[in-house]
Order: structure tokens, then C-alpha cells, then sequence
């Protein structure tokens, strides 16, 4: 059984990460944080009865006292670094599936992970689906490289655009290099009407209550348009990916980004 801990356990992602490492047969429960916790049994918050693993508030104290072998992490922009530093330097491995994480960010877990030998899984995205969406984006960019990305979210996401927008642009940019959109005398009425720019591709975002998470990324052609949609309708989307990664993160070289890494 491989031993997880859960950063956030009280929020929505938190909670049903908890609920699948608590059914799977390889994985077991013990330890869960959250900054709001007033120390209830991981058990009662997932509804299946207690089971002898409180939430505790504090990261380090946690990971002294259960000894996880891996932390799973959905958490806040402003949190996240804060929690992997903690857990590569006390031997744990990171999974993380929370927004917000820079390039620069990347690049400092990269170097922890060399520093303490340690491993690591970021994800900006979890479902299997949304990475299978950006991998055929990969494949459509080289015949059509004019595209434009449209991530829609529930209004109480923190980050704009979103995480899983911008890997599939850098992605996308990365098979067709930077290329100019559009008209050059284009006149924006309303700032910010055309959307962020990455390497020339326009991201749109949407904050709506009713939306969980969903991603359409059109591309346009001579008297032609190839749209792929991705939506995820439940949390229970991103579980199955979350699920591979913490079997997997144990066995991996450093620190891998992106799913589409371990799917094979």
C-alpha cells in the first residue's frame, strides 16, 4: 500500500481526492491538511464512517507524525510552493493539481528535486480526456496553425487564464513556433477583448457559476474551422489521473510535468 497524504482536504478537489484514495486498493489514507481544519476524521468528511485519520492544520507536523509517501496537493496559488518545498525536503513526493504554478516555479521544483533526490508529478490538468484534447491539438497545429483557446471555469477559480489554456498553448507553440494572428491593424474597442496572448495564440477566459471545467481550442483553416471541446461535468473527472499519478510518482525520475508523461 502506498501511504498519501492530501493538502486542502477540505475543499471541494480535496474531498473527492480523499474519496478515491480511500476506495483504491493500492493507496492508503494517512494523513490530510487543511488551514481551516477544526481536526474532524477524514472518514466523516468523505461519508464513509470514521477511520482514524484526523485532518491536521499544519504540513510539516503532519507529514512527521504519518509518515506519507506521497502528498497529493489541490490547494492555493499562493500555498502550493510553500507545501512542495515542505514535502521534497522531508522525502515525500508531490502530486500537484494545483493552478497558478509559474514557469519559473517548474523550474525551482525541477532543481529540489535534484537537490534532496527526490520526485515529483505536476499536472495542470488531471483528466484523461483533457490531456487526450491537448495531445490531438499537438497533431491538428501542424496542418492548421492558426488557433485560438477558450477555457471556461465556475466563477470561484482564482486563476485566469486557466492552467490546463496555458500548457496547451505551449504545447501548440512548441510544434508550430510563434506565429502573428490576425490583423495587424486590429483595433481593440474594449481592452482586453481579443483575450491574453501566448507565442501569437489568443486565450479566452470564462467564469460562470454552473461550469466546472471545459476547454475548446478552434483551429482555422482556408474556408474551414476544426473545433475539439473538452468538458469535465464532475470532479470525479479528474480522479482517475490523480489515482495514476500517485502509483506512479514513486518510480519516476525527478520531477515530470504534465500527465500525457505517464500515460503509457
Amino acid at each position: 500500500m502506498i501511504r498519501v497524504m492530501v493538502c486542502g482536504a477540505y475543499g471541494k478537489m480535496g474531498r473527492e481526492v480523499l474519496r478515491a484514495v480511500h476506495k483504491d486498493e493500492m493507496l492508503s489514507v494517512v494523513g490530510a491538511v487543511d488551514v481551516n481544519s477544526d481536526f474532524a476524521d477524514v472518514g466523516d468528511l468523505i461519508g464513509v464512517g470514521k477511520i482514524g485519520v484526523v485532518v491536521g492544520n499544519d504540513l510539516a507536523t503532519v507529514i512527521s507524525e504519518t509518515k506519507p509517501q506521497v502528498m497529493v496537493d489541490f490547494t492555493a496559488p499562493e500555498a502550493v510552493m510553500v507545501n512542495i518545498r515542505t514535502a521534497i525536503a522531508s522525502g515525500v513526493c508531490p502530486v500537484v493539481g494545483t493552478t497558478g504554478i509559474s514557469t519559473a516555479d517548474i523550474e525551482e521544483v525541477r532543481e529540489l528535486c535534484k537537490k534532496h533526490r527526490g520526485n515529483a508529478i505536476v499536472a495542470p490538468n488531471f483528466s484523461l480526456g483533457a490531456v487526450l484534447m491537448m495531445q490531438l491539438s499537438v497533431n491538428i497545429a501542424k496542418y492548421f496553425p492558426y488557433v485560438e483557446i477558450t477555457e471556461l471555469h465556475h466563477d470561484q477559480k482564482l486563476d485566469a487564464p486557466s492552467g490546463t489554456a496555458i500548457r496547451t498553448a505551449e504545447l501548440i507553440a512548441a510544434q508550430r513556433g510563434v506565429l502573428k494572428q490576425g490583423n495587424p491593424k486590429e483595433v481593440e474597442k474594449l481592452p482586453g477583448a481579443r483575450g491574453a496572448e501566448y507565442a501569437g495564440i489568443r486565450l479566452h477566459s470564462v467564469r460562470l457559476p454552473g461550469l466546472v471545467a471545459h476547454q475548446e481550442v478552434m483551429f482555422g483553416g482556408l474556408g474551414q474551422t476544426l473545433t475539439i471541446r473538452h468538458d469535465s461535468i464532475s470532479r470525479e473527472s479528474f480522479m482517475p489521473g490523480v489515482l495514476l499519478a500517485c502509483k506512479k510518482v514513486l518510480t519516476v525520475d525527478g520531477l515530470v510535468y504534465g500527465l500525457e508523461n505517464i500515460m503509457s
